[in-house]
């Protein structure tokens, strides 16, 4: 499959799961086949929020992707080594950024939280603030403000991705891969693709 196409099938289960017509999983089989070995389409950076779990939104199954979480979907060295990894070893095609609305993470950094080893991430995704574009109430009591910087953040995490990861970057070039983004609205379920 060509990374377009991986990224139509992600598409597809997502429709697939917010329509509840997910596709019936024998996880015990897909847990027999994929022991000899993996072969990922495509890895996943979300955020650690408990109600975005890619697996199932995107509805894949075991041995379909490679997921990395931590909190506001933050591109890190871990996350970065992990994505050379997925890409350039294993095989993946796609390298899927997934923010989501009322990310509690971007809250935290809105609000400039201080707390212990969060201070520390949450000004990852400070840059995000200032470079979102939005006429309205800029606080976190401003879901669309929120909502607005969480997309940023996505954006700006693709950018440091291709901009930190050299590997990443000429394997996109060479149409190897492709580096994308979605937005995931916890109410409506749906996975807006972006960048």
């Amino acid at each position: 499959m060509t990374p377009s196409q991986i990224i139509d099938e992600l598409k597809k289960g997502n429709e697939r799961f917010r329509t509840g017509k997910m596709t019936p999983r024998d996880y015990r089989a897909e847990k027999r086949a994929s022991a000899p070995g993996q072969y990922p389409a495509a890895v996943v950076l979300g955020c650690l929020d408990s109600r975005v779990p890619a697996e199932i939104v995107f509805d894949t199954g075991i041995g379909d992707a490679f997921v990395g979480r931590v909190a506001g979907n933050v591109v890190n060295d871990d996350m970065l080594g992990s994505m050379e990894f997925a890409c350039g070893v294993s095989g993946a095609k796609v390298v899927l950024v997934v923010g989501h609305t009322a990310c509690g993470a971007v809250k935290g950094a809105i609000d400039d939280v201080v707390l212990g080893n969060l201070t520390g991430l949450l000004a990852r995704i400070k840059p995000a603030i200032p470079a979102t574009k939005f006429d309205g109430e800029k606080s976190t009591k401003n879901a669309a403000y929120v909502d607005a910087v969480a997309r940023t953040n996505v954006l700006l995490g693709l950018d440091e991705i291709r901009r930190r990861s050299p590997i990443l970057e000429d394997l996109e070039k060479r149409g190897t891969i492709r580096i994308a983004g979605a937005m995931y609205n916890l109410s409506s379920g749906n996975a807006d693709f972006v960048g």
